[in-house]
């Protein structure tokens, strides 16, 4: 009898063991528990933001977070890894670019918060102001739909393109435009990250080209380009994580670096002003 009390004791103690086990492996893929070892992947384009994310890595290594940067070099993919948890995270995007992909995909993705803004510009080999660009040119623009009023932006700024009244300019599209007296041409038939070689090639009067392209490039938005985009841009770029994961200790800390003030300083000496820290 003692012998069969022995074996069910054993028994029960083995299952209590798998159970703490399989628990605490659990918790592992959950996320570490603040201040243990933890590692994240991030999903960015290379320049700036692969870059920048490198520099923040250095900071977390020392608090026993790895952060594996994969990067990826255009603008369709780091979302779908992100949604089918290939990635933890990804850092290259605006909000109104997100929004638009939550909207198309489903995606259930969130921001954890804003970086730096890129600076769009528009490039000309030929033409030194947007003034001097001919009547009846073509405009190259990439053929993302969340920013055509980021491009209209700045013929209307320069008061050559007039857009329907009550519309925000983030908001806009190119069927807002009302007034186009000079015939400009918008094609957005074109990749972003194919606009940096047409505008070498010179296969247009004037290429609007996102700054991570640019300085991937070569490129100086504000040196190289006939008009740059303002500091106070809507379109700061943030890291995206699945719906839920917000509050992971691993990737709170992610974001607290990457907007704290060792940051604000690498992305103000790096860049010279190219890129600017989010506020």
């Amino acid at each position: 009898m003692k012998k069969i009390f022995g074996i069910v004791t054993l028994f029960a103690l083995v299952l209590v063991l798998a159970a703490c086990g399989n628990s605490s492996e659990s918790e592992g893929t959950e996320g570490s528990a603040e201040g243990e070892p933890a590692e994240i992947s991030v999903a960015a384009s290379p320049a700036p933001h692969a870059e920048i994310l490198e520099k923040a890595a250095e900071i977390l290594a020392e608090e026993d977070i790895t952060v594996n940067v994969e990067i990826v070099n255009d603008y369709t993919t780091p979302n779908r890894l992100l949604a089918d948890e290939e990635v933890d995270a990804n850092f290259f995007q605006h909000t109104p670019y997100l929004d638009g992909e939550v909207e198309s995909h489903g995606y259930e993705l969130e921001s954890i918060g804003n970086v730096h803004i890129e600076p769009m510009a528009v490039y000309s080999n030929d033409y030194d102001s947007l003034e001097d660009i001919p009547d009846g040119s073509t405009i190259l623009v990439s053929n993302n739909p969340a920013e055509e009023g980021r491009f209209l932006s700045f013929f209307v700024t320069a008061g050559l393109v007039e857009i329907e009244e009550g519309i925000e300019i983030q908001d806009a599209t190119f069927d807002d435009i009302t007034e186009n007296p000079h015939n400009f041409e918008f094609d957005n038939n074109t990749a972003p990250e194919l606009l940096v070689n047409m505008y070498e090639n010179n296969e247009a009067p004037a290429v609007i080209i996102n700054a991570n392209f640019a300085i991937d490039a070569g490129l100086n938005p504000v040196e190289d380009s006939i008009v740059v985009e303002e500091g106070d841009s809507p379109y700061a770029n943030l890291v995206a994580v699945r719906a839920g994961d917000e509050e992971r200790p691993e990737l709170k800390r992610l974001i607290e670096v990457l907007q704290s003030e060792e940051m604000v300083t690498f992305i103000e000496e790096e860049y010279g002003g190219t890129i600017i820290p989010a506020q």
